[in-house]
């Protein structure tokens, strides 16, 4: 959550704080609820909502950006079906240190009108954890939910005193809404603009300020719905963003706004790159004096990805942090002398030594892709979340960012590339497209030597070698966890990829903790029954690490774009023994696809009784329009029957098991 610093006057403050409390006490404070009418508690389906398991009747949000920011939240659910009554099972996130959750009240209504209060434990769990941000969520389960029933929570949500956050309405729910109203006092200190990217539900009037406070209200907001390959949450939700400025008068001319940005932003980041005698003296230190332009850049990024990366460590008690005393970091040479830094200050330390050893470098601001899209239209700097380094070599302009962790020299984080990234510059930078990695670098391979049994079981070793941005991500995702969690995750994805039952055990120890552009893992493997027994013959399906592609696309409708991270490459390379006495009696057929963009190809040999099969899935697409979807889902419907292609093979004297 992107926020602003600013006191705010006392007497303001007791003005605001006087206001606010008479604003929300209707809809959080004490145990009063708003009446639910007879028809409610009658309803037994929404004509709105066909075959919803729940809807939600009515949701109230009051925001309050004074003095001391808060959110009140009223939500009331119906019951409809068995399977809604998951629904009585409350998550309520909050982001730590700067928020908090309290004043939580709950109540079942039954069919009948009666209603029993929850009185139970809430507990406290953490939902995401990464990049030094930790989401936490109080959670709880109403007592006595049945068909029928109607549950009801509110709840108000502490933001950190003294701060000005950029407030946002999220109208889209996963569950039908059919009467939702929105408010927001903003804080009387800063500018405010506001828009909603999405657009807004059908018949909703945009908000309108009235006496100070910002109003909507909003009438059968569709579900949000959940699919394979979508694009981020914010994308596709339904949501009206408020975007607070220091500017008297916010800036409304697109190309001015986005200069005088790139002015302040280069003005800053000047100020904290510009130690010139430090960073030669630490390219110095870190290159030889007859190394190539391009070993230099290598050794360069190679040793800033050295320093302690401290925005992916576990997060220090107050203790902690009390005792290891971490000084002020105030520009590179203070990176540098101090060893450690954030990861947005380990990439200016790159650009620092970069310019340092006589490269053509240059800051770039991006946006970060795998939480929304970037619109230039919508007058949001918030939306150039991350960074990176344009470096001219050989000609070239390539793309650097050590700080964030494990990434290999020479390629991004998959989420800053494919982007439009402002190039700073002192008369306020320029648009650059900051291009995809290639696509042979990210891939998936397996080599697998097995050996089939008379009794139809599989068995032997496997090497599973993750490539690129998979590499990355694996290394991430893991980043904090214990060796026990990392073998559990490479066995798991194991198993994922195996269309049935399996036994795996990871026997190497990878190396989790570099920015290797390869995460090799090995396994000893065993696949029960995969063969199966027809008559004097016994069937081989060659698909046998086809698991992710069997249920992928099975709807024929789509609600939203299909969205791929990055292209991607999955290699199967296999080598069956076979049992003794027994031969390969007749091969499957090759399977060639070759849609441009993605492209499909199955092979099955007989090796001198070794059967030999290998499988290559590419995909270069990002983006498909859901008007596509036909085409890419038909393309996938294909590889599955290629991989469902079987080998025949003929018995000895004993016959396989099924």
């Amino acid at each position: 959550m992107t926020r602003t610093w600013r006191w705010i006057g006392v007497s303001l403050a007791v003005a605001l704080l006087a206001g606010s409390a008479m604003w929300r006490a209707s809809i959080v404070n004490g145990d009063d609820w708003l009446p639910i009418s007879q028809e409610e508690l009658a309803m037994k389906s929404l004509a709105e909502a066909p075959g919803a398991s729940a809807v939600v009747l009515y949701r109230q949000v009051d925001r309050d950006d004074g003095r001391s920011p808060h959110e009140d939240n009223y939500i009331r659910v119906k019951i409809l079906t068995e399977e809604g009554r998951k629904y009585a099972n409350v998550e309520i996130p909050f982001l730590k240190d700067s928020s908090d959750v309290r004043g939580l009240k709950a109540r079942t209504v039954r069919p009948d009108g009666s209603s029993v209060r929850f009185d139970g434990k809430v507990y406290e769990q953490t939902i995401v954890k990464a990049k030094g941000v930790k989401y936490l969520a109080k959670t709880l389960s109403l007592p006595d939910v049945q068909v029928g029933s109607i549950i009801e929570y509110k709840y108000t949500t502490d933001y950190r005193s003294g701060w000005v956050y950029d407030s946002r309405w999220v109208l889209s729910d996963e569950l039908f809404t059919r009467k939702a109203k929105f408010a927001l006092r903003p804080n009387p200190d800063f500018a405010l603009r506001w828009n909603w990217p999405m657009g807004l539900p059908a018949n909703s009037q945009p908000p309108k300020e009235e006496g100070g406070v910002i109003r909507m209200e909003a009438q059968n907001i569709p579900a949000y719905q959940i699919e394979d390959f979508m694009p981020p949450e914010t994308t596709v939700k339904f949501r009206v963003d408020f975007i607070y400025s220091e500017e008297n008068v916010p800036e409304k001319d697109i190309a001015k706004f986005w200069k005088n940005f790139g002015k302040k932003s280069n003005d800053s980041i000047e100020n904290f790159v510009n130690k010139k005698k430090a960073m030669e003296q630490a390219v110095q230190q870190t290159v030889g004096a007859g190394d190539t332009p391009e070993v230099k850049l290598q050794k360069i990024y190679a040793r800033v990805q050295q320093l302690r990366n401290t925005s992916y460590e576990k997060e220090k008690t107050e203790q902690e942090l009390k005792r290891d005393k971490e000084k002020d970091t105030n520009n590179v040479e203070d990176v540098w002398k101090h060893g450690y830094g954030n990861g947005r200050q380990l990439t200016w330390l790159f650009l620092g030594m970069a310019r340092a050893a006589g490269f053509d470098a240059s800051a770039v601001l991006v946006p970060r892709r795998s939480q929304s899209f970037f619109n230039p239209n919508v007058l949001n700097e918030r939306q150039l979340d991350d960074n990176c380094v344009q470096v001219k070599v050989n000609g070239k302009d390539l793309y650097f960012d050590p700080g964030t962790a494990y990434t290999p020299f020479g390629m991004l984080p998959w989420w800053e590339t494919n982007v439009q990234g402002l190039k700073l510059s002192k008369d306020g930078g320029s648009w650059v497209e900051v291009p995809p990695n290639d696509g042979e670098l990210t891939k998936i391979e397996r080599k697998a030597s097995l050996k089939l049994d008379s009794e139809g079981m599989l068995s032997g070793k496997l090497t599973v070698t993750y490539y690129g941005a998979e590499a990355q991500t694996l290394r991430l995702d893991q980043n904090l966890e214990d060796d026990t969690s990392k073998k559990k995750l490479a066995e798991d994805m194991v198993k994922e990829t195996v269309p049935v039952g399996i036994e795996v055990t990871l026997t190497n120890t990878p190396d989790w903790k570099s920015s290797s552009p390869t995460l090799v893992t090995e396994f000893d493997l065993k696949v029960p029954g995969w063969v199966s027994g027809a008559g004097r013959r016994v069937l081989f399906p060659t698909g046998l690490f086809s698991a992710p592609e069997k249920g992928l696309f099975e709807h024929a409708a789509r609600t939203y774009p299909v969205y791929f991270h990055h292209s991607f490459r999955k290699q199967d390379d296999i080598d069956v023994q076979m049992p003794l006495g027994w031969k390969i009696s007749s091969l499957a057929k090759p399977a060639m696809l070759d849609a441009k963009a993605a492209v499909y190809s199955m092979t099955a040999e007989d090796k001198s009784g070794i059967l030999h099969l290998t499988r290559s899935l590419r995909c270069d697409l990002m983006m498909v329009p859901k008007e596509n979807y036909g085409a890419l889902r038909a393309f996938f419907q294909a590889v599955r029957v290629g991989d469902e292609e079987q080998v025949v093979l003929q018995p000895g004297s004993t016959s396989a098991g099924n």
